[in-house]
Parts: structure tokens; sequence; C-alpha cells
């Protein structure tokens, strides 16, 4: 099957998966529908339910996807332990503590203390790294292979957490989503793009209408197979400007916030509103929930 009917094969495939598993949870939301409702920006309820529906469908997507089966088993594995380990933060995330960025939950860990947002860093680190041995190719020496499984893991688990720091505001990750795959498809893993694709825009109606949220679970899940398009189709020199910029992004995040940046642009303020309801119709601010992670000063990761 070539590139791309595989592409058209993923967008399909995720889109149905994403929608059916939504559906399903609707009707019954394991715990209940309160364990999964959360406040947002508006002061509004809103649910988590997208995230788990949008995973499945990236995982799906990226099953049919794969050119052969080293790299949709790396693709699938990424994403789903992004989904995972994002969707254990999400449900059991301590919010009396808020503690938030890698930075704060690694300072965590070395004081002896296991945050739910640790736990996702150890876990999606873990898993990126798994996923980079099984799709990273050896075409050189050991040295050069272990680097470019380690740049490859990082490019996967960083990028997981840089989309959980987009998804602060209706459809903005999602967006993120396209706006990254739609060139990435022309690498050599493109088809990948048509699972992002199918799960935004089964997703799409429910994120920009504010009835539903990507959460931890989705996000991360999205960035890291986002990651995996660049870390199993760029070559070397693009890979390294990827992950300087990916990290760059990410350490900025815990002094700036985006969205303050993107308020600030006339151009990103545009597209970031596109489909959203008129801010004018907002409430009165709430307190933060998962759709309003924002410390003051920072966009929080984790």
């Amino acid at each position: 099957m070539g590139t791309f009917l595989r592409t058209v094969a993923a967008t399909l495939a995720s889109a149905a998966a994403t929608a059916t598993t939504r559906a399903l949870l609707d009707t019954a939301p394991p715990g209940g529908p309160d364990r999964w409702t959360r406040t947002n920006h508006r002061g509004e309820p809103i649910s988590l339910l997208e995230g788990p529906a949008v995973a499945s469908g990236l995982v799906t997507g990226a099953l049919v996807a794969g050119p052969d089966a080293r790299t949709r088993t790396a693709v699938a594995l990424a994403t789903a332990g992004g989904g995972a380990f994002g969707l254990v933060d999400d449900l059991a995330e301590d919010t009396s503590t808020r503690t938030k960025g890698i930075k704060g939950h690694v300072g965590a860990l070395l004081q002896g203390r296991v945050t739910t947002g640790g736990l996702k860093v150890l876990g999606i680190g873990t898993t990126s790294l798994a996923a980079a041995f099984v799709g990273t190719r050896r075409t050189g020496s050991t040295f050069g292979y272990l680097t470019d499984v380690a740049v490859n893991g990082s490019i996967v688990a960083l990028g997981a957490n840089l989309f959980n720091l987009l998804d602060l505001r209706p459809g903005r990750a999602l967006k993120a989503g396209v706006a990254l795959a739609v060139p990435l498809a022309v690498t050599s893993v493109g088809a990948t793009s048509g699972a992002v694709l199918g799960a935004a825009a089964a997703a799409a109606p429910g994120d920009l209408g504010e009835r539903d949220m990507l959460g931890d679970g989705g996000a991360n899940a999205l960035g890291a197979l986002v990651g995996t398009q660049i870390a199993f189709g760029a070559p070397r020199a693009v890979r390294l400007l990827a992950l300087a910029g990916i990290l760059g992004l990410n350490v900025a995040s815990e002094k700036v916030s985006f969205s303050k940046v993107i308020d600030g642009s006339p151009v990103l303020r545009r597209v970031d509103q596109w489909g959203r309801r008129p801010a004018a119709s907002a409430q009165a601010p709430a307190p933060a929930g998962l759709d309003d992670k924002s410390a003051p000063g920072q966009d929080a990761p984790a």
C-alpha cells in the first residue's frame, strides 16, 4: 500500500476510533461522570473523556499508517505510553499540592516524594526511550546508534510534554498537531500524519465547543506521536535542531506563559481563537482546572 493510501486509511481509522471510543465512554464513564469532569477557564464544567478517545484514535491510526512492523510498534508504544501516563496524572493528581513543571516534579522525586506528575515524567521518559530503541535503525557505529536513540527518545518525551503545555485553551493543541503533521507528511513515516488529522477532525467539535478537553492523556499522546514523526522520519541534522527547539520551549515554559505570548501576537491570537466561542461570553475567572494549568507567569507542564 502506497503512502497516500496509508495516509487516507490512517485518517479514516483514527477518526472512527476516536469517535467510537468517545461515544462508548460517554455511555458509561469508568468511575462515573464526576471523575472525568473538570472546570475550564470560563468556570464551566468540561469532560476529560476526549483524552483517552484521542489517544485510542492516534494509536489505531499509527498501527494502520506505519510503513513496517518495527515503525508501527515504536509509534504505537510511544503514543500509548504518553496517553496512559498522562491519564494517570489526570485522574490521580493530588490537587492540594499543585506541584507543577518538570523541575517541580523532578525536585519532588529527589526529595523522595513521588507525585503523579513525577510518575508521568518517568513513565513517558521510559516508553519514549523504549520506542526509540525499537524504531531507530542502526546505520553506523554503536556510539552513533546509541546517540540517535537518545536524541529520538528525547524528542518524543519532550514533544509529549510540549503539547501538554499547549492544552490550555480550546483547540490549541489539536491545531498545533495538525500544523506540524501536514509538513511532516513528506517524511518516510508521513502516513502517520493521517492519524493526527483523523483524531483532530473527530475531536475538534467537542474541544472547540468547550464540552471536551484533551487533558494530559490526550495532549501527551498527541505530542508523543508528532515527536515520533520527527524522530523516525527526519535526518540527523534536522532532528538535532528539532531537539534544541523543543528543549528550548520546554525550558522557556518555566518562566514564560505561552498564552501571554499568543495573546500578544495578532496572527497567533487569530489562529488560536479560530473556531472557539467568543471571548466576550466568558464568565468570571474560575479556580485553575486542567484546562487552565498556568501558574502565575508560567505554563506548567505535567
